[in-house]
């Protein structure tokens, strides 16, 4: 049995897969799911509100592809899968800096199809 923690991102019928680290702010996001909340979209970045507060924590301007992020000033689970409105060429800039606490596996493309205000469920999975 693994000792990752996976989870999945639901949202109608599209489903994205990731692994959380082992950061403290994965640990608490870890601990608080199953959640519901309500994305905005801001780029190619997905965020939404959470339960979860936390400081920053080896905190990063610039992102990878795929990473997910916690967004202390908004207590808010990120999705990144391709540049952001203030990213410069071959970069991906959230607004402010972000604790990097996952990895998204799978279709990232898929990701484009959620719009501001659809539901998403984030749960533990096997």
């Amino acid at each position: 049995m693994s000792d990752k923690r996976k989870i999945s991102f639901i949202s109608g019928a599209i489903k994205i897969d990731g692994i959380l680290n082992e950061t403290e702010t994965a640990k608490k996001i870890w601990s608080s799911l199953p959640l519901d909340s309500s994305v905005n979209t801001w780029g190619d970045e997905i965020y939404f509100s959470v339960q979860v507060d936390n400081e920053l924590e080896n905190s990063q301007e610039v992102v990878d592809l795929g990473d997910i992020g916690f967004w202390p000033p908004g207590n808010a689970i990120c999705l990144f899968f391709g540049p952001t409105p203030i990213s410069s060429e071959g970069e991906i800039r959230p607004a402010s800096s972000v604790n990097i606490v996952g990895k998204l596996i799978g279709n990232l493309e898929e990701l484009k199809l959620i719009k501001s205000a659809s539901k998403i469920s984030v749960v533990k999975s096997d």
